[in-house]
């Protein structure tokens, strides 16, 4: 089992430091989540919380995770960085392939590419991406992606791009992990048929066992190895030590854990010392009795 330390909306002048801190106790990666804007006027809920509200995120700091990814890699060695996830439905493929590229380089392979959806219409519309097709659209985008950082010449026509031959350079000397945000069925067989992994956004502990089970299904259906398969979750499991070995045998791989509600729409009070003191103790209770 690996462990993943997720931190947003903070202080930005928080995360190198934090960054470091990580690595020193011991996780593995650093979650970085996604947000474009937050338009004034919506009808929208979100999905990965009880009431849907966004409020939460009004007036929040998201600094974006091309930008805060590199910046993080420049102060550590060993830790790796998650999009948690890239909402990458709402951008341009070549662009994102090329973003990507470059960072997997720079931090010398420690990018694992999170992508998904976005919930919001708003965010398509200020993008200027149509939010009709957007499933179909973001399978030909994760295929393009791939192809495109994995080296050499790269062509490709769909339904939606159709690019001449290209190639990026330079491309990173390891294949970037794809990993796949999302609780429907259908991001679930986009996880399995496209993917390298999935990553879960918490929420109920039933219906995560079910989308576990759902999951194994999938992945006997098309013949994957279940060895090779990322499975990241965000569970308050994680913080007893039984939990963990239950979703260990369950097939998590990655267990996401932070240290405050983020959703709870309140204004995040913890000092950079405190956030430490908790990351620091989790790693000596879980992490580093494993």
């Amino acid at each position: 089992m690996r462990f993943t330390y997720i931190e947003s909306m903070c202080d930005p002048a928080y995360f190198l430091p934090l960054a470091r801190a990580v690595e020193q106790a011991g996780y593995d990666s650093f979650a970085v989540p996604d947000s474009i804007c937050y338009p004034e006027h919506s009808s929208t809920l979100y999905p990965y919380n009880a009431d849907g509200t966004r409020d939460f995120l009004k007036d929040r700091h998201f600094l974006e995770p091309f930008s805060l990814i590199p910046a993080m890699g420049s102060v550590t060695t060993r830790l790796r960085f998650t999009t948690f996830v890239l909402k990458l439905a709402i951008r341009e493929p070549v662009l994102v392939a090329k973003s990507a590229s470059s960072i997997a380089v720079l931090t010398d392979n420690r990018l694992r590419f999170g992508v998904g959806l976005s919930p919001w219409p708003e965010d398509f519309e200020v993008c200027r991406q149509e939010w009709k097709g957007r499933g179909r659209r973001l399978n030909e985008m994760m295929e393009i992606i791939r192809g495109l950082t994995r080296g050499g010449f790269y062509q490709f026509k769909g339904e939606y791009y159709d690019l001449p031959r290209i190639k990026l350079c330079p491309i990173p000397t390891q294949p970037i992990p794809l990993l796949v945000g999302g609780h429907s069925d259908p991001a679930l067989r986009r996880a399995v048929r496209l993917g390298d992994g999935w990553i879960h956004a918490g929420g109920d502990a039933d219906k995560l066992e079910q989308m576990l089970r759902r999951l194994q299904e999938l992945l006997d259906e098309q013949g994957r190895d279940r060895d090779t398969f990322e499975i990241h979750v965000a569970s308050a499991q994680a913080f007893d030590p039984e939990g963990v070995r239950r979703l260990e045998e369950m097939g998590v791989t990655d267990l996401i854990v932070g240290f405050r509600d983020s959703y709870s729409g309140e204004a995040d009070t913890q000092s950079l010392d405190e956030k430490i003191d908790l990351l620091s103790q989790f790693a000596e209770a879980i992490i580093n009795t494993r």
